[in-house]
C-alpha cells in the first residue's frame, strides 16, 4: 500500500510517495511524524477526501502557504482535487522531469483559485491554453538556439518567448537570426517593444514584414542610433506612414550628448556663433557656480520621481492592461510606467532610507550605470535587475544594483544607514518590499557586509544544493550582524548591491518571506 508524505517548509506544501509500508505497519488514518511532517495512505485519502480537504485548508491558513509541490504528476492527479475550495494555493509545481498530462491539464483548469503552473515540461498548445483561462505556465526545459538573437534576449524556453514583452535587437540579424524571429513572431503573445541598438535598413524591413505577415499589432520600433543623414531620416518618416495601417510605429531615440551637440551646429550654422559663446559661457558659468553638485542630483531625481507619481495617479488602471486582456498583471500602478519607459520590471522600497524607486532591467549590466529612468545619460543612473534574473519566475538569487550617490543620497546612497547600529537594530527596517507587475513581494534582511570588489556573491543559478548551502554559509559569515534568520535550500534571495569606497562593495541579502 503506497503512502503519501506531506511537509510544509517555505510557504510550500508538498507531497511524494514513500516506501511501502509492511503489512504490519499499514496505516487507517493520517499519521503525524512532526508539526510540519504527516503520513497519509491513499486509501484514506480517497475514502476521506473532502475531511483531508479541510485539514488541508487549515493548514494553509495556519503556516501561510500559497503554494503546492507535487513529486509525482501521478501524485498531482490524484490529489489536485483536494485544492478545488482552497482559496489559500494558488500555484502549484511539478518536480517530476516529465511533461504533464492533458488529463492533469484538465484537473488544473477545474481550480478557479490556480494561477501559475511550473513544470519540466508542457506542450505549446497547453501553455496556449492556460494562458486563456488566466493560468501563467513555466516550463523548466530549455529550448537551445544558435542564433544571438535569441541568446542575447534569454529566449531559452518557449514560456519565456511566449510571454517576452521587449526584445532588443544589438548586431545585424544573420540568417538564423531571421530564421528565429520568424519563430519568436509565431509564438509570441504579449510583444509590445522592439528596441534597435542600431539601425540597419535590411534589418528594420525583415523585422516589419514579419510583424505584418504574423498579423502582430501595436508595436514600437525604437532606434538608439544617431541619425543624422536626412535621407535616412526622410526614409523612416514615409515608412511611418506607411506603416501607420498596421499599428506599427517606429522612433528615433537619440542619445542627449547628440542633442546637445546638434542643437549648438545649429546655432553655428544660423550665424550666432558669438551669441552661442556668450550663451555657453553663461550657462557653464551658471553650472560652475551651482556645481553638478549634491543639490542638483537630488533636484534631478526629485523630478523624475514627481513625474512618476503623476503618472501613476493619472493613468487609469483600465489603460494599463495590455490589449491582450487576460495577461495577468496586479500591480498597475508599476505597468503605468511603461509610456515613461517600458524597461519598468518593478518597484523597490528599504525602509527608513531613501531607496523607493521604480526598478529597470536591460539587456545588459551597463547601460543604467549611465542612464536614468528616461534613458538619458545621468551620471546617478538607476536602479536595476541583474540582465540575467527573470521577470516571470524568480531565480534563487535576485540581484538588484544602484550607484552609491553617498552626497545626494540618491540611488543607493542611503544604504550606508544600513550599516549603522540604530538602523539593523530596527526590526521595521528589515523587511525590503519588491513589487513586480506580477506579484508583490517582503523580503527579510539576513546579512549585511562590505567586501572587496568580487563577483563571488552575485551568482543567479546554483548547480544542487550543496553549492547554495555553502553560497549562505560564505555570506551570512561575512555579515556585521547574525540576524538570527535561517535561510535553507528551496528559498529565494534578494541581493543589493552598491559601490563604497576604493574598490569596494555594500552588500545587503535578503530572504524571501511573503
Amino acid at each position: 500500500m503506497k503512502k503519501i508524505l506531506l511537509y510544509i517548509s517555505n510557504n510550500t506544501i508538498k507531497f511524494s510517495y514513500k516506501e511501502p509500508l509492511k503489512r504490519s505497519q499499514t496505516l487507517n488514518n493520517a499519521k503525524v511524524l512532526s508539526s510540519n511532517d504527516l503520513l497519509f495512505t491513499e486509501d484514506y485519502i480517497k475514502k476521506n477526501e473532502k475531511l483531508v480537504s479541510l485539514f488541508i485548508i487549515e493548514l494553509c491558513q495556519e503556516k501561510n502557504v500559497y503554494r503546492v509541490t507535487f513529486e509525482t504528476n501521478e501524485l498531482a492527479l490524484l490529489l489536485i482535487d483536494l485544492f478545488k475550495k482552497n482559496s489559500y494555493v494558488t500555484a502549484i509545481c511539478i518536480r517530476e522531469n516529465a511533461p504533464i498530462s492533458f488529463a492533469l491539464y484538465e484537473k488544473v483548469i477545474e481550480n478557479k483559485n490556480i494561477n501559475y503552473i511550473e513544470a519540466h515540461s508542457i506542450q505549446n498548445f497547453m501553455i496556449e491554453l492556460f494562458d486563456k483561462v488566466g493560468i501563467r505556465s513555466e516550463s523548466r526545459s530549455e529550448i537551445f538556439y544558435p542564433s544571438y538573437f535569441m541568446q542575447n534576449n534569454n529566449l531559452t524556453s518557449f514560456s519565456k518567448i511566449f510571454y517576452k514583452m521587449n526584445i532588443h535587437v544589438s548586431k545585424e540579424f544573420t540568417t538564423e537570426d531571421e530564421d528565429d524571429f520568424l519563430a519568436f513572431c509565431n509564438l509570441n503573445k504579449y510583444l509590445k517593444t522592439i528596441h534597435l541598438d542600431i539601425f540597419s535598413k535590411k534589418d528594420l524591413e525583415t523585422i516589419i514584414d514579419t510583424l505584418i505577415k504574423n498579423k502582430i499589432k501595436n508595436i514600437k520600433i525604437l532606434i538608439y542610433e544617431n541619425i543624422r543623414n536626412i535621407k535616412t531620416i526622410e526614409y523612416l518618416k514615409k515608412l511611418n506612414k506607411k506603416i501607420k495601417k498596421y499599428k506599427l510605429h517606429i522612433s528615433l531615440v537619440y542619445s542627449d550628448d547628440y542633442l546637445k551637440n546638434n542643437i549648438f551646429r545649429q546655432i553655428i550654422v544660423n550665424t550666432l556663433k558669438i551669441c552661442g559663446i556668450l550663451v555657453v559661457a553663461i550657462v557653464i558659468s551658471i553650472i560652475s557656480y551651482v556645481g553638478i553638485s549634491n543639490y542638483a542630483s537630488l533636484n534631478e531625481v526629485t523630478g523624475i520621481q514627481q513625474e512618476v507619481k503623476k503618472t501613476i495617479e493619472e493613468t487609469n488602471p483600465e489603460d494599463v492592461v495590455t490589449e491582450k486582456e487576460e495577461h495577468p498583471i496586479k500591480n498597475t500602478y508599476i505597468s503605468s510606467l511603461f509610456s515613461i519607459n517600458p524597461d519598468v520590471i518593478g518597484w523597490l522600497k528599504v525602509n527608513n532610507t531613501n531607496v523607493d524607486y521604480p526598478v529597470v532591467q536591460a539587456s545588459n549590466n551597463d547601460y543604467y550605470l549611465k542612464h536614468n529612468l528616461y534613458k538619458e545619460t545621468d551620471k546617478n543612473g538607476w536602479i536595476f535587475m541583474d540582465y540575467r534574473n527573470s521577470l516571470f519566475n524568480l531565480d534563487t538569487n535576485t540581484i538588484i544594483y544602484g550607484h552609491n550617490m553617498y552626497y545626494s543620497g540618491v540611488m543607493f546612497g542611503s544604504l550606508a544607514k544600513t550599516y549603522k547600529k540604530d538602523w539593523y537594530s530596527n526590526p521595521e527596517n528589515l523587511v525590503i518590499s519588491f513589487d513586480t507587475i506580477f506579484e508583490s513581494m517582503n523580503y527579510q534582511i539576513f546579512s549585511i557586509y562590505k567586501v572587496s570588489k568580487t563577483k563571488d556573491y552575485l551568482k543567479t543559478y546554483f548547480a544542487d544544493d550543496n553549492e547554495f548551502n555553502s553560497f549562505v554559509d560564505m555570506i551570512k559569515k561575512r555579515s556585521i550582524k547574525d540576524f538570527e534568520v535561517d535561510v535553507k535550500s528551496g528559498d529565494k534571495i534578494l541581493t543589493l548591491s552598491t559601490c563604497t569606497g576604493e574598490n569596494q562593495r555594500l552588500v545587503i541579502h535578503a530572504k524571501l518571506i511573503t
